[in-house]
């Protein structure tokens, strides 16, 4: 068996995760999340009786916690997802960005080497600490270029200092004592379950609600959308193939400025889920005022993930785009659970 925790499982790319990971019989995997607005049982509601799945309700930053769950799990490998993640709620707060994203990091690899120490030179030769963050630690692109793994550090918001330092306190881990670390950044995610304050569901459900659809500024800042299940796919091949130390980006290879995946995501509805007064749903577009600091663009060049890995993403943005839409009009009552006295769609992140 391989015993796999996923902290930040409840959440969008950690439920998606740990639903791939059981597909394998060999894993067995075991969740650490605080459940917070954005982690929900109900995105794990379909493996929640399977055999070797398993929950705990914790805080990451409670070392006493954290060293109980992984010396009584004992893990061949963990993969750390448990982060704040939105960047509005970052300019509103950062306090609990620092406390989750740095001081949380932080706890795992205290406890971590602590763990990885009392283990024997197999299980030693086997053990992984996978941290998974962001492309925006990278900081804004101009119309040219790419990030890559040996981009400078250049954040902007509160978010992506936080994650930042996060990432830098892993790789000190590993360089300092050892710790068999990987990283991954990735671009922006979309895809089921994800919780309706970012970027991809908030159109859907404000177009679905006939609500007016905010968009930042112009519309002209761009990123490049990775579909979940590849990002998924992706890191399960660098927990398992990637090489120690080694930092790994990984993108979906679809650039769109936020106007344009708007435009996509309003024809493909006006196709699958007509308006009932005949209108286009690109008519409740409004433009807002932009966010504090909003990056211009956002690119990555993944080749070392598929030269040395052999991994390259496999849906479109067409296909990835379409069966998220399809989701969420098929999944109405869980926005409407998840949201519960949580989050009102609400703009975030005005100073």
């Amino acid at each position: 068996m391989n015993n796999i925790i996923v902290t930040g499982g409840a959440g969008f790319i950690g439920s998606n995760l740990v639903k791939e990971l059981l597909r394998n019989p060999v894993n067995k995997v075991l969740i650490i999340d605080k459940l917070t607005y954005a982690g929900n049982l109900l995105s794990l509601k379909d493996v929640e009786k399977e055999k070797n799945y398993s929950f705990y309700e914790t805080d990451i930053c409670d070392i006493v916690e954290i060293r109980k769950i992984i010396f009584g799990f004992r893990p061949d490998k963990i993969m750390n997802l448990a982060a704040e993640s939105h960047v509005d709620r970052s300019i509103d707060d950062p306090y609990q960005f620092i406390q989750t994203n740095i001081v949380g990091t932080y706890s795992l690899l205290k406890v971590g080497i602590e763990y990885f120490r009392s283990l024997n030179s197999e299980q030693k030769r086997s053990f992984r600490f996978l941290h998974v963050s962001t492309d925006e630690v990278f900081g804004s692109l101009n119309n040219e270029g790419f990030f890559t793994e040996s981009s400078p550090y250049i954040p902007n918001s509160p978010y992506s200092a936080s994650k930042a330092s996060s990432d830098h306190l892993v790789r000190a881990w590993y360089h300092t004592y050892n710790f068999p670390v990987l990283v991954t950044n990735c671009s922006n995610n979309y895809g089921p379950y994800q919780f309706p304050e970012k970027f991809v569901p908030v159109i859907i459900m404000k177009a679905l609600h006939e609500e007016l659809i905010p968009i930042y500024g112009k519309g002209e800042n761009i990123r490049d959308w990775l579909y979940v299940e590849d990002h998924v796919i992706g890191l399960i091949k660098v927990l398992f193939e990637g090489k120690i130390g080694e930092t790994y980006v990984i993108g979906g290879n679809n650039e769109r400025t936020n106007l344009e995946l708007v435009e996509k995501i309003c024809s493909i509805l006006d196709k699958v889920k007509p308006r009932k007064n005949g209108h286009k749903y690109s008519q409740l577009v409004s433009f807002v005022e932009d966010r504090p600091g909003h990056d211009r663009r956002y690119a990555i060049d993944a080749s070392k993930l598929k030269t040395e890995l052999g991994f390259s993403p496999l849906y479109s943005f067409e296909m990835g785009i379409e069966k998220t839409i399809n989701w969420y009009i098929n999944n109405q009552n869980w926005c409407t659970s998840v949201l519960e006295n949580k989050y009102k769609l609400e703009r975030l992140g005005k100073i």
